[in-house]
């Protein structure tokens, strides 16, 4: 196993970060850096050259020989053109150049991208712009640097763009409740998030032999395994040295990248792992996340892997989800979600707690859609993640206390206990107020909110979006009536007793995975269950959505339009691609294999009872009746599957082919799936095409 002897050496060894910004920068200009990543303010573009000069260095000292803009089309993945940093001499040879402009802006073609319908296919212009508050950093000998892309009339085309816009939203509500609350020494709010990411890992052996996961990520058959999660042995057990290994050169690789890798252990799933960082501000946690999927990808290949970021890889065990522990923070150090040791008596932590009750209940079809995708849909209400339903979670102290505020009674207060574990060695250590939820979608831990709806192949800054824009208009609605209020306290007090009582519904700390509650928050609570993305993403552009993430400028009207249609073309075309996987694999490798193993039982009887005559072959006959019963299935329900993809093509609209894929397309897709997987339990392994569940999840030592 490699060995890391120095993370403080390695770590952002190939970031140009502060270190290098101070050490190689003029102190004007420097400062004036500063001033733009800490307070936004303009780049000034005499800054910016010195910035490229100093930047160009630093990576070629590095190895470096090209550089890219580095942003997050909406794809789902990130994008880079290279430009190698060589000019031609006139005595022909080249010198390295990179200049300020070069660094600010580029020009990828736009019209190959999702647009949405914001362009036509002809007006191919788009720009990047540098994101000056994200570090620039070396990949495979290219100096990337992060960027927002938009279109030539500056329409967002990415990911980016609208989060920094949310961002800045929630700063300027959030800087005006601190004002009112005497704070004059914040000069910007930012939130903050440390998304803990789950993967699988497997064989590339047995990867490179499964057409589903090489074209979908997942796999659109296999009969469950003897074994699976059911002795809850993997979780938190040892890790195995193959991927201990990975593990290690992994944190080796993202410390050099400056990611704050922290945390690694096996999750529940066999072959399952997660990696959980330190937090960071939310559009750096954006752009680290996403290099951290790319980079985890890479180095399995090294170690002969696969890393299967899908939230649904393999059915009958848990999928993987992506945490988002999001919280918000003055540039003095203060949380402003933390309750301090009295946090009855802490009027702004709770306002600010309120406003984030208020905003999940307000918004929760946002916060719901944040997280949608073909993928997420196998997770959500599964059992095994949180629901569809969003709610959130308190815990007993927190909700005491919004009782007795609802109520205008005193808070008498809860002691921390001291937990005794009946051994003396052991030490003795104070029990923590609040539980933690593990099927709460929306839950309090102390200082903090753990959003656990999102899939694990998501980028996170669609729900920080939402959730930084939602709390934005909150603050905001609090700032509008307490700017004005002739009684600060009373109307402060009575501010927060309403929107306890407002917004209690969404309060929720018992087992979100009981099918009670969703009837409960359903029927009685009026929540709303958004089960798939054809049911909730059309919902982007309800009126009270559109006219909050507009009046925040956060996006506008025609982006919104744009996002509503990419994400339901995204969904069409994973699920369209998977049925197609389907047919593909039925017809060209599982009915062969079953009638290749039903031809070797039929020999087999036919040689027995020539030996013999009158023998029953009561197995083999048995088998070859099954097998050929469903050989009909899976071949007549191929045919319906390819049926009902070419009725898609029916719809006048993406919202009508999603709902069709919803309503028709998946059904068939199981009832294929029950079929072949039944059939694999009959057939022997060595006539089955494709590695099991079994050698999938349990190959990996």
């Amino acid at each position: 196993m490699k060995e890391v002897t120095s993370v403080p050496e390695i770590f952002g060894a190939m970031v140009f970060d502060d270190r290098q910004m101070r050490s190689r920068l003029s102190s004007k200009v420097y400062s004036s850096l500063r001033k733009t990543i800490d307070q936004g303010r303009k780049v000034d573009p005499s800054v910016a050259e010195s910035v490229a000069q100093a930047m160009k260095e630093w990576a070629i000292e590095k190895g470096a020989t090209h550089f890219t803009h580095w942003f997050q089309p909406l794809t789902g993945v990130t994008a880079e053109k290279h430009d190698a940093f060589i000019s031609p001499s006139p005595d022909g040879s080249v010198i390295m150049e990179f200049s300020g402009k070069e660094l600010i802006q580029g020009e990828p073609d736009a019209s190959s991208f999702p647009t949405g319908g914001i362009r036509a296919t002809f007006e191919a212009r788009g720009y990047t712009a540098w994101d000056p508050t994200s570090y620039a950093f070396i990949k495979d000998k290219t100096l990337c640097i992060p960027t927002a892309f938009c279109s030539y009339g500056g329409e967002a085309l990415d990911k980016k763009t609208p989060l920094l816009r949310s961002m800045e939203a929630l700063n300027r509500q959030a800087l005006r409740i601190l004002r009112l609350f005497g704070n004059t020494s914040a000069k910007n709010v930012k939130t903050s998030v440390g998304p803990e990411q789950e993967y699988f890992l497997i064989t590339k052996e047995m990867y490179d032999q499964r057409p589903d996961l090489r074209f979908t990520g997942r796999t659109l058959y296999g009969a469950r395994s003897p074994k699976g999660q059911e002795m809850d042995d993997h979780y938190f057990g040892v890790i195995k040295p193959r991927v201990q290994e990975f593990m290690c050169d992994l944190n080796e690789e993202l410390w050099k990248l400056g990611v704050l890798a922290k945390t690694e252990h096996n999750e529940v799933s066999p072959a399952q792992h997660e990696l959980a960082p330190i937090y960071s501000t939310t559009n750096i946690a954006t752009d680290q996340n996403q290099l951290t999927m790319e980079i985890m990808q890479k180095v399995a290949t090294r170690h002969g892997l696969v890393c299967l970021l899908h939230e649904k890889p393999f059915a009958g065990v848990n999928g993987s989800g992506k945490h988002n522990n999001w919280s918000i923070s003055t540039d003095t150090g203060i949380n402003l979600l933390s309750p301090g040791e009295t946090p009855y008596e802490n009027a702004q932590f709770l306002l600010f707690l309120c406003a984030v009750i208020k905003a999940v209940d307000d918004y929760q079809d946002l916060l719901r859609l944040s997280v949608a995708t073909a993928g997420n849909d196998h997770r959500l209400g599964a059992n095994e993640a949180p629901p569809a339903v969003i709610s959130v979670f308190l815990g007993d102290e927190l909700s005491a206390i919004l009782d007795a505020i609802e109520k205008d009674i005193p808070y008498s207060g809860t002691e921390k206990k001291i937990m005794k574990l009946g051994v003396d060695v052991l030490p003795a250590f104070p029990r923590d107020n609040t539980d933690r939820n593990r099927t709460s979608p929306f839950a309090f831990t102390g200082n903090k909110f753990e959003f656990r709806s999102l899939g694990s192949s998501n980028s996170i800054a669609c729900a920080n979006i939402m959730l930084n824009s939602a709390v934005a208009e909150s603050l905001k609605i609090y700032a509008d009536r307490l700017e004005g209020a002739e009684d600060f306290e009373s109307t402060l007090h009575e501010m927060i007793r309403k929107t306890i009582s407002d917004h209690k519904r969404i309060l929720f700390n018992g087992n979100g995975y009981d099918d009670a509650w969703v009837k409960e928050a359903t029927e009685v609570r009026g929540l709303s269950n958004y089960r798939t993305t054809p049911d909730c993403m059309p919902h982007l552009l309800d009126e009270k959505n559109v006219t909050m993430l507009t009046s925040h400028k956060v996006f506008s009207k025609a982006e919104l339009e744009s996002r509503c249609e990419i994400m339901l073309e995204n969904y069409c075309k994973q699920v369209h691609i998977e049925a197609n996987t389907m047919i593909d694999m039925a017809r060209k490798e599982i009915l062969p294999a079953i009638e290749c193993y039903s031809d070797k039982l039929s020999r087999t009887v036919s040689a027995k009872k020539a030996i013999a005559a009158g023998l029953a072959c009561t197995y083999e006959t048995s088998v070859v009746s099954r097998l050929s019963v469903l050989a009909d299935q899976i071949y007549e329900r191929s045919g319906e599957l390819e049926g009902a993809i070419l009725k898609l093509g029916d719809a006048s609209t993406v919202i009508e082919e999603s709902a069709s894929i919803r309503d028709n397309l998946l059904p068939k897709m199981g009832e294929l799936r029950a079929a072949a997987d039944e059939a694999e339990t009959l057939v022997a392994s060595e006539c089955w095409p494709f590695p099991s569940y079994g050698d999938l999840l349990f190959s990996v030592r």
